[in-house]
């Protein structure tokens, strides 16, 4: 494995708090990435924005709007969390698709390889840059333009249950599922664009706890207790 696209929940990233960020958990993020780094494995990161804003909770507020203030919420994650992982030692740059003045560049396959070949971990904020299109499709769309090997999705659950464990203790988690049961059984790892996308594209998804101990670093090494979405 040579490169990979981590998605991260906003949400996970907060903590307990559910909202805003918690260092603490961001900092065991980075200490975990830059373990892969210095073995020599590219790492892009893809940031939700549901710690800050969930525009589709508010009927008063036109479906563009609130998609381009959660595009916006996805780039202030990923220049928090982007400082954080430069406070333990790793270089990176953050990429969009639309111009955001000095504070991001904007995105291209070459700048994003250019970057890679530099050992710097690589942000891709934004989304798509369009709305209607969540962070799920935006991180597949990426995973695929620059070639990563699998994407990782960290989240607060620890794999894909055939029904939701929160509400049904009998729910049985996958091992492995195939994109196709995926999508004819509506399992929500990520979003029906999304998960079309990744079919269409042949490109794998490992889904996982990021609240276990080490389980960025673990889930590369080969050592993994979540669901691996096969293509």
């Amino acid at each position: 494995m040579q490169r990979i696209l981590l998605k991260l929940s906003g949400e996970a990233l907060a903590g307990e708090k559910r909202t805003g960020f918690d260092e603490e958990t961001v900092r065991k993020v980075a200490l975990q990435v830059r373990q892969l780094v210095d073995d020599g494995i590219q790492v892009g990161i893809v940031i939700g924005g549901g710690n800050f804003w969930r525009g589709r909770t508010s009927s008063s507020i036109d479906r563009t709007k609130a998609d381009q203030i959660g595009m916006l919420a996805t780039v202030m994650n990923c220049i928090y969390v982007s400082e954080i992982f430069r406070s333990v030692g790793m270089q990176t740059n953050i990429l969009t698709p639309f111009e955001c003045g000095s504070f991001t560049k904007l995105f291209s396959k070459d700048r994003a390889n250019k970057y890679f070949a530099e050992g710097q971990v690589v942000f891709f904020a934004g989304g798509t840059g369009h709305p209607y299109f969540s962070t799920d499709t935006g991180v597949v769309l990426r995973a695929i333009e620059v070639e990563a090997d699998v994407i990782l999705l960290a989240k607060s659950i620890d794999g894909v249950y055939d029904d939701d464990p929160n509400k049904n203790p009998e729910a049985r988690k996958y091992s492995e599922v195939s994109i196709d049961e995926v999508i004819a059984r509506n399992l929500q790892v990520v979003d029906m664009t999304a998960s079309i996308l990744a079919r269409d594209n042949r490109m794998p998804m490992w889904v996982f706890g990021l609240n276990e101990e080490n389980s960025i670093v673990n889930t590369v090494k080969g050592t993994f207790s979540g669901t691996k979405v096969t293509v």
